[in-house]
């Protein structure tokens, strides 16, 4: 049984930066990939950016640039490094690894 526990989120003003880490605990995490979500309110869960144990990294097209995610592998660890943060970056950002997920942290990004 995976449990994802991820923290980090908070307030900030636009294009403020925030790190979010994600951590997993419960199996080993290597060869998986762990994935960034986020959900807003009244919008559907999309993807963020993902990571692979192996260092591959996938970026949604609306992040690229902006974002960037890594990996602890002795950790069991996910990063998402949020950088020039604007409003519609508001979420709750949530931590996925194969089909477990976790409870999520809440970005605002605000004024």
């Amino acid at each position: 049984q995976v449990r994802l526990v991820e923290s980090g989120g908070g307030l900030v003003q636009p294009g403020g930066s925030l790190r979010l880490s994600c951590a997993a605990s419960g199996i080993i995490v290597g060869e998986n990939f762990m994935g960034w979500y986020r959900q807003a309110p009244g919008k559907q869960r999309e993807f963020v950016a993902s990571v692979h144990s192996l260092g591959a990294v996938y970026y949604s097209d609306f992040v690229k640039g902006r974002f960037f995610i890594s990996r602890d592998n002795a950790q069991n660890t996910a990063y998402l490094q949020m950088n020039d943060l604007q409003p519609e970056d508001s979420a709750v950002y949530l931590c996925n690894v194969k089909s477990s997920w976790g409870e999520g942290t809440l970005v605002t990004v605000a004024s």
